[in-house]
């Protein structure tokens, strides 16, 4: 028996069809599953308002909303909860615009019961592992968010969602350039290529971390680290010492002045010395010398895709 808290596995069932609700609610009941009706999309919507459900079962045929605009819906305030389509439409573009509007799984009417109870039970088990590692993420500060292979964010962590905000702070449509960025780059990340993003004064880059499951990317984001010992600009640029402490300051972004107020000399001094700098590295100016410290402090990882 699935069981959850308080010993209630609850299952949302969003059908206008009498038959199928009693089937469901039969099934479902016989095993200890709690069963929430819902007639049509929006009737659904409100039922969300005050309760959750593990599982959620979707028809996709229905008045006042269908199945496709309310799992649209659904998919803004609950990313994970599993929803399982079950419909008479049998069309390969009704079974893509399903997934496409948030749809985990698809079953055709007539429905068969202990087909219906097996997806649940998968569904609801994997949702839970997802759920426990977000938490564990979460806790452990990680700067980790969760992608579609249309580039659609599922969901991150807080650290990573402050630094995507960073990124998308003044720019014209933010939530969907950066959706066509992660998706035409997702490719080249699998094989080990970063995406750099370019911001006003910092360069943040995302990683490919590992593939949860299907259409489930997990990434890692963050910014130049503050913490990097200059040793290794020194070491990978044959630099001084002093001018590698400049040249790390320079990839944060950081201006002459504010250099000279860290390193306490003056923004003169931290000029000569970026002019020294620039012949030793190859750089022609501020910007391409900030890059190619980049470059040296994550490697050659580091890459656009073709298209930006």
């Amino acid at each position: 028996m699935i069981q959850q808290f308080n010993d209630k596995f609850v299952v949302l069932v969003v059908d206008d069809n009498p038959n199928s609700l009693g089937m469901i609610n039969m099934a479902l009941g016989d095993i200890g599953i709690a069963v929430l009706v819902a007639l049509n999309g929006q009737q659904a919507l409100n039922v969300l308002e005050q309760v959750t459900p593990d599982v959620i079962l979707l028809d996709a045929v229905m008045p006042v909303m269908d199945g496709f605009e309310c799992a649209l819906e659904i998919r803004q305030t609950l990313p994970l909860t599993p929803i399982i389509f079950m419909t008479g439409l049998s069309d390969e573009e009704d079974i893509v615009k399903a997934f496409e509007a948030g749809g985990t799984d698809y079953i055709i009417k007539p429905i068969k019961p202990q087909e219906l109870l097996a997806r649940i039970r998968q569904h609801s088990n994997h949702a839970n592992m997802l759920t426990e590692a977000r938490r564990a993420l979460d806790s452990a500060r990680k700067h980790v968010f969760c992608i579609s292979e249309q580039g659609n964010i599922l969901w991150s962590t807080p650290e990573a969602q402050q630094l995507i905000e960073q990124y998308e702070h003044n720019r014209r449509d933010p939530s969907q350039e950066f959706k066509a960025q992660l998706s035409s780059w997702l490719p080249n990340g699998m094989v080990g290529h970063d995406l750099a993003l370019a911001m006003e004064n910092e360069l943040l880059t995302v990683r490919y971390f590992k593939q949860a499951r299907d259409n489930e990317y997990l990434l890692r984001i963050q910014s130049p680290n503050a913490e990097v010992d200059p040793a290794l600009l020194e070491q990978s640029l044959q630099i001084t010492n002093r001018e590698a402490e400049v040249l790390l300051w320079v990839a944060h972004g950081k201006t002459n002045r504010e250099i000279a107020e860290i390193l306490e000399m003056s923004p003169r001094t931290v000029n000569k010395h970026l002019e020294q700098i620039y012949p030793k590295i190859g750089a022609d100016n501020r910007t391409a010398a900030a890059s190619i410290a980049i470059q040296s402090i994550f490697g050659e990882r580091i890459g656009r895709p073709a298209n930006l």
